[in-house]
């Protein structure tokens, strides 16, 4: 598989911006986004820049940890809504960064990556105390820790590009059904057949939420890593979704279909004020075997995602994980969403999924 070329310009999404200290480990007032960069009680400058480096994010730290840890964490989300081949937290300028706390509220970046390890995330810096501290948290484990800058960058772009393949479409009624094609086309040229019956329903579900919650625009992209396919939906809505509920922007049926098709899912901020839905699947390759097929009366057992780790939009929960159940609340949600018959479901092409 190769990477696609129709990704959109990372130069136009991810532009070069300063995010302001925020957070609760600040003891000044917060510093608004229209003031001029904060300052330490000895006059260093605070803040969080995002700049590219051969396709991958930037985040030029400043000041001390604990005054800008959280902007920090938000600067990650925004910079994986993009979908860049690495990101890198250079912690290169940062004074006093061996706060416990604050080492701990940075570790927990790398459940992005635990969650999708397609997008590596590295920490930079210099300072001993820190790297040591991240290495003992359970998430640190899956950040890349290096000392440099140039060190971080090698290690992100060390592993092959992603294959990924990109769509644009118009929040129009027959969306979800370009968007069900368009993920047949790429899977069965990846040969992924297996996944496509899953991911058809994941994809129609977030297109369709899209469609409904922010009515823009929307880019789709489809990655395979190492057996797992992950799937994207980004709107670009200025404002956040009319519809409450578990996950912005997903209504509860949608919602319930997701999670038990998923091995995880969630959403992200993005620079603009739009999100990007995203679902991660199982979806190995295919192999030519030998053995005789197993029994088709045989008991499956897949995942039941559990909110966990981060809040999303409105102070809710947005990150995804799994526990273990019996197959049956799978089998039953693809029995129900693909039997849907309301007239304006078959209108968006719900009721074209293959059965």
């Amino acid at each position: 598989m190769q990477p696609s070329s129709k990704a959109p310009a990372l130069s136009a999404v991810v532009p070069v911006h300063t995010v302001m200290p925020t957070n609760r480990f600040a003891k000044g007032p917060a510093t608004r986004p229209g003031q001029p960069a904060a300052c330490s009680a000895g006059g260093t400058q605070t803040g969080v820049r995002t700049h590219l480096v051969s396709q991958v994010a930037v985040l030029e730290v400043s000041g001390q940890l604990r005054d800008v840890v959280e902007d920090l964490a938000h600067a990650v989300q925004i910079a994986l809504a993009d979908g860049p081949r690495g990101v890198v937290c250079d912690l290169s300028a940062v004074v006093e960064g061996a706060d416990p706390r604050a080492v701990e509220a940075l570790a927990t970046v790398g459940r992005h990556v635990r969650d999708w390890p397609g997008v590596p995330v590295a920490v930079a810096c210099p300072d001993l105390r820190v790297r040591q501290a991240l290495a003992d948290q359970p998430l640190g484990g899956h950040l890349i820790v290096t000392s440099s800058l140039f060190s971080a960058v090698s290690a992100v772009l060390a592993p092959p590009a992603l294959a990924v393949e990109w769509r644009h479409l118009a929040p129009h009624p027959t969306a979800s059904r370009a968007s069900r094609d368009f993920v047949t086309r790429t899977l069965l040229d990846w040969q992924l057949g297996r996944a496509i019956r899953f991911a058809r329903l994941v994809i129609s579900e977030l297109v369709m939420s899209s469609t409904m919650n922010a009515g823009t625009d929307m880019d789709l992209s489809v990655a395979w890593n190492l057996g797992a396919l992950r799937l994207t939906v980004r709107d670009y809505s200025p404002s956040p979704p009319r519809q409450q509920g578990a996950a912005p922007g997903m209504q509860r049926r949608g919602l319930a279909i997701i999670s038990g098709l998923s091995r995880t899912f969630g959403v992200l901020p993005t620079a603009d004020g739009g999100t990007v839905v995203w679902a991660v699947l199982d979806a190995p390759r295919q192999r030519l075997s030998t053995s005789p097929p197993r029994s088709k009366h045989a008991p499956a057992l897949r995942a039941v995602p559990e909110f966990t780790d981060a809040l999303g939009l409105d102070g809710q929960p947005f990150c995804g994980e799994t526990g273990l159940h019996r197959g049956g609340r799978v089998a039953r949600l693809t029995s129900e969403a693909t039997s849907r018959q309301p007239a304006c479901q078959h209108t968006l092409g719900v009721a074209d999924v293959d059965h």
